[in-house]
Parts: C-alpha cells; structure tokens; sequence
C-alpha cells in the first residue's frame, strides 16, 4: 500500500561508551537527512562508526545526545534512545550476518509473525496469509515457513532477515552491510531484489557497505565517515567524480579498476599510519596525522561539515 512518505531526520547524534578514563566516541555529532524513496550510502573504514548510527537510530545503541526525528507529512516523531511502537514500525533493519540476527530456536513463519503479533497488525488465518505474501514477496516457497533457519543458505537466510524487516510496511529500512557476509553470485541476486522492493514499496534505505563498487551501484548520494563524523556528503557521481576530502580520495584510490592496463597504470593515494583510537581522539581534525594536506589550523581547529557546492557537504579546511 502506498502511502505519503516522511524524511528521517538525524540530527548531532552522539553515541559514547563509559570506558576508564575516557568514554569511547562511536558516533561524535553527525546529521544527515535520508528522503522519501532515495537510497543513502553510508561509507568508511570499519570501526568508524557506521554501525553503531543505525542501530541508535533503531534503539539498538544507546544515544548520549542529539535526536532521531521522523517527519511525517502530517505529524512527526522523535525520539532520543527509545524509539515508540510507531517508530519502530516505520524504521526496520536489515543486519550483516543473517544466521546470527534470526532466533535459530523458531520456525521462519514464527520469525515471520513474530512482528505482526508485537504490533497487533493480524492474527489467526490474516497472519499466516501474511507471512505466505512475505516469503513471496521475498522470493521463498512459502512451504518453507515451517523450517528453522539453519536450513536454509546465507542467501536465503538473508531474505528472511529482509521480509521480517517489511512485515511490518516499514519505510525505511537501515541496510548494514546486507551483503558482505554472502558469496559474490548471491551478493548481485540480495541487490535486485532490494532494488525492486523499492521500486515496488517506495522504501528510502541507509545503505551501509565497505564495497564502493556496489554503493556507487546502488545509492543516490554518499556520506562518508571517518573516527565517529561525516566527512563528506554528496551525490553519488559527483562524490566519485569530484571527491574533495583527502579521506574520500583515498578511499577512492583502493577501488580495483577492471582492466589490468589501467590497473597498473594508476597512482594510489596510500594513507600513512592508523586511525586514532575513538577513546583518545587528538584536537584539531581527527584524520589531520594521515592527511596529505595538513596544515597547522589542521591540528587545532576540528572543521565542521558545510555545504560548498550544490549538495556537496565538506569538513575540510585545506579543499
């Protein structure tokens, strides 16, 4: 059923950890937007942050401060930690590893209703018709329902996780690496199948992956993140055209190109040192010890993130 679509709105979401002697800074104060029916493409290297942003979206991490706003057209919601039965209606999740996120102890048709019957959406014949038109939609024999998930493949297990996440008629869904615990041949079948779910649903996905490869596939526009921040933001062609921050450019640089000439051929922007520790984060910019363009203001000033061009947000000083 269509229905008029709200924006998911993330405003100067902190997500901190108690650790001796300082807290661990997971997500440290970003915002972003995620419109009606795009998909949003989250990026960068792992322990940035990325994860932990959609599960405090969800409820899942706990939020230090800032807030989750979902606007609807005629009313909106918030919610700082945790989110009502009415959020969590409308914004799902779709995890990395499909065997771990689904309760190995029931049946798919239980996994299936499990939802429906928190929510109070159907019952008895309603329910089971339901959880019939899931796998379906999903492209499962709904004759599988009474099987438990460990007889299933990654890819299959995978599609149980995304109906679970569309029982409820969700309108966002957060994507967190959906693919990269399954093998390549099954990786392109889990991306078509969530590309039509959007052109059939009118679904707005926060897509978060390590493959650029498949986020310039798949996504509309691009955040990149970095120590706990969004670095850059942008459309997709112009981030992968343009890219402006030495971070984005250097993750750029390690996508393989193929074709073995141009392969070769190519200079790399390869990144010196590690990330600093999210417990100890220097002042001034975070990536200033890595950055190629570092000046002094560099490493006393922490940039903000500013829209430069046209939808082309930077936290830069040296672009």
């Amino acid at each position: 059923m269509k229905r008029n679509r709200p924006e998911l709105r993330i405003r100067d979401l902190q997500v901190f950890f108690p650790h001796k002697p300082r807290p661990i800074r997971a997500v440290d104060g970003i915002s972003f937007v995620l419109h009606q029916g795009e998909t949003l493409g989250l990026v960068g290297e792992s322990g940035c942050g990325k994860s932990t942003t959609a599960r405090a979206v969800v409820g899942l991490a706990p939020v230090t401060s800032g807030e989750v706003r979902l606007e609807h057209p005629e009313a909106f919601e918030t919610h700082r930690g945790k989110p009502s039965l009415s959020f969590r209606r409308r914004v799902q999740m779709v995890f990395q590893d499909p065997y771990a996120s689904l309760d190995p102890r029931n049946t798919v048709g239980q996994i299936l209703a499990e939802p429906l019957e928190i929510h109070r959406l159907a019952k008895g014949k309603n329910k089971l018709l339901r959880c019939t038109e899931l796998m379906l939609q999903v492209g499962l024999d709904p004759r599988f329902l009474n099987r438990y998930p460990h007889e299933f493949s990654g890819g299959q297990r995978q599609r149980i996780g995304i109906a679970r996440a569309l029982a409820l008629e969700p309108e966002f869904l957060l994507l967190d690496e959906p693919i990269s615990a399954l093998d390549v041949s099954i990786q392109a079948q889990i991306l078509n199948l969530l590309q039509e779910l959007q052109g059939e649903l009118g679904l707005a996905f926060l897509f978060i992956a390590h493959d650029l490869s498949v986020v310039r596939h798949l996504c509309d526009r691009v955040a990149v993140m970095y120590l706990g921040k969004i670095v850059e933001m942008a459309p997709k062609h112009e981030l992968f055209e343009r890219p402006g921050h030495p971070y984005t450019q250097a993750l750029l640089s390690a996508v393989p190109i193929p074709d073995p000439l141009l392969e070769e051929a190519r200079k790399r922007q390869v990144l010196q040192g590690e990330p600093p520790s999210p417990e100890r984060i220097p002042k001034g910019c975070a990536f200033a010890e890595r950055c190629p363009k570092v000046s002094e203001r560099c490493r006393i000033e922490t940039p903000v993130l500013e829209e430069r061009d046209s939808s082309h947000w930077l936290a830069c000083f040296e672009v």
